[in-house]
């Protein structure tokens, strides 16, 4: 676990906190950062049911701004515990952060934009994953992340063929049913048989004929194996990622406080980017 030198800044020591989780400090603020964004996400929810007592939207109300308000300050510590704010208020958490604050001082100023924004401030959801940075997880989901990107060309050629496979069959049941049946056109039949290999079922259109029933027999079946390849795919670079040891994935959570470089080995003792000192015990 990392330790803190005592000639460390003050905003070093915020640093390590907010943005690591090696140390149990950093671990209590993200499981605390973890259920306040629940408990967002969940108002959120319980706003748009219409009917509820009085007192709990008022309830919901006065909660939603506590939680703001502690984003509110959350948000400006990580810009004073970093050395470049810009690479936070720039990156891609730094504008979640941003526009999952600002909507209730935005209905604030400008009153009955409320309900515009209960979108916007469902973007609080994303912030959780903040938390796969955790030591517990950042490994498996790390693995998981490699193995989609090493599947991800038999995954693309497999998608093609599917879709060829949807324009032949789309075609084809255009040419059976016809117009009388709903086929219309093919972009419509092509919609069909999207609908209907991928195991949905709208019912808003169906063949009638039963050479047009038959093929919609034999695409239900080839559904089940739309749906099962590409999770044998991406299964099989998991496994294959589990039985390659020299492709080591890092668990490491820390920071840099110079550049906010985040992606470092594990047992790091110099940021890669730019060779400032990680802190960590030697």
């Amino acid at each position: 676990m990392k330790t803190t030198s005592k000639n460390n800044s003050w905003r070093e020591k915020l640093h390590e906190v907010i943005y690591e989780a090696d140390t149990p400090a950093g671990k209590a603020f993200d499981v605390v950062l973890l259920v306040i964004i629940f408990l967002s996400i969940l108002f959120v929810m319980l706003e748009s049911v219409k009917g509820l007592d009085a007192w709990i939207y008022d309830y919901m109300y006065a909660a939603e701004w506590v939680i703001t308000i502690l984003f509110t300050i959350e948000y400006i510590l990580r810009i004073i515990s970093i050395k470049k704010p810009t690479k936070y208020i720039f990156s891609f958490y730094g504008l979640i952060d941003f526009f999952s604050t600002i909507p209730l001082y935005v209905s604030f100023f400008l009153p009955g934009s409320g309900s515009a924004l209960i979108t916007v401030r469902a973007l609080r959801l994303l912030r959780v994953f903040r938390i796969l940075k955790v030591s517990r997880y950042i490994g498996e989901s790390n693995k998981l992340i490699q193995a989609l990107k090493d599947s991800r060309a038999k995954i693309l050629v497999f998608l093609f063929a599917v879709l060829i496979l949807c324009l032949v069959f789309g075609t084809a049941m255009y040419m059976i049913e016809g117009a009388e049946s709903g086929f219309t056109n093919i972009p419509v039949s092509l919609y069909w048989c999207i609908v209907t290999l991928t195991t949905v079922g709208f019912g808003d259109i169906h063949p009638i004929t039963p050479l047009g029933q038959f093929l919609a027999s034999v695409i239900m079946i080839l559904g089940y194996g739309v749906i099962a390849v590409p999770t044998g795919i991406v299964s099989a670079e998991y496994s294959k990622g589990e039985k390659n040891t020299s492709k080591s994935l890092s668990t490491n959570t820390q920071s840099c406080y110079h550049c906010h470089e985040s992606k470092h080995v594990d047992g790091a003792d110099y940021c890669h980017n730019c060779g400032y000192s990680l802190n960590r015990e030697k």
